[in-house]
């Protein structure tokens, strides 16, 4: 089975799977390797910050958890940061000081508000809300570059009122399009996420238009997560997600070591 990097484990505020077992899931599912990406958004704006990792703990744990494990399966150590723009330096001195194999930026927070929280949607119309986050989105890639690949692109639809019933690619074409741009000129990756298949969107985040526009535009640094949380979860729909970057136009995935970029063929 294709890697999977973007597993969360107990390390992170919204898990409580140990992450040997995490690893045990991937190696049962005959992975060849793996990258936990436990969270961290610093200034979140909640009223209890569970969300902060401790990275003297994490990156000696999942140290030993590799040696322990290099003769069974590759174990990448990553992390998945929360993007603000009001974050610039300590997000990027946090970066450039990490001894990680993989970073993952995501728009988690948006106005210290995430849309995880119904209340993030009160008061406003769920295009407007939608509108919103693209929009910060876009200014976070302009001006950040302490990550390596974009997480779930269109993160914000899993909880939209109808999630994504009335959503399209072409709706926000003119968030997303500078985006994508942004990311290839920059040389980072898109993350293919398949926790869309689990929340019952019919697509990953982002989804096929996306992904395909992407690749036209000439993107070609893809990163796949299961975005799990629980063992159940590791390779979530990934046979589903290879079929559909093929159909992209996608003949490689992009796997990271030492933050260094390493193809995959995915046939």
């Amino acid at each position: 089975m294709l890697p999977d990097f973007h597993i969360h484990t107990a390390f992170s505020g919204d898990s409580d799977t140990p992450a040997k077992k995490q690893i045990e899931q991937c190696i049962s599912l005959g992975m060849k390797e793996l990258c936990i990406t436990d969270h961290h958004d610093y200034d979140s704006g909640m009223e209890e910050e569970i969300f902060l990792l401790d990275f003297d703990t994490y990156l000696p744990a999942l140290c030993r958890l590799r040696q322990e494990y290099q003769d069974q399966i590759q174990v990448n150590i990553g992390v998945e940061l929360g993007l603000q723009l009001h974050l610039k330096d300590y997000l990027e001195a946090l970066a450039s000081s990490l001894d990680v194999d993989f970073i993952i930026g995501s728009c988690h927070f948006i106005d210290q508000k995430d849309p995880y929280d119904s209340t993030f949607f009160q008061g406003i119309s769920e295009q407007e809300a939608y509108r919103r986050y693209f929009e910060v989105t876009l200014k976070r890639v302009q001006n950040l570059d302490c990550y390596d690949s974009l997480g779930h692109l269109d993160y914000i639809i899993r909880y939209g009122p109808t999630k994504n019933q009335n959503y399209s690619y072409h709706a926000y074409q003119e968030y997303i399009d500078p985006i994508l741009k942004t990311l290839i000129q920059k040389g980072k990756a898109l993350e293919c996420n398949t926790a869309g298949f689990r929340y019952h969107l019919g697509q990953p985040n982002p989804g096929q238009d996306i992904l395909k526009r992407y690749r036209e535009l000439g993107g070609e640094l893809i990163t796949l997560g299961s975005d799990a949380h629980t063992s159940p979860h590791i390779g979530h729909s990934f046979p589903q997600a290879k079929a559909l970057l093929e159909a992209c136009g996608f003949r490689y995935l992009t796997t990271y070591h030492r933050r260094r970029p390493t193809p995959i063929p995915l046939t």
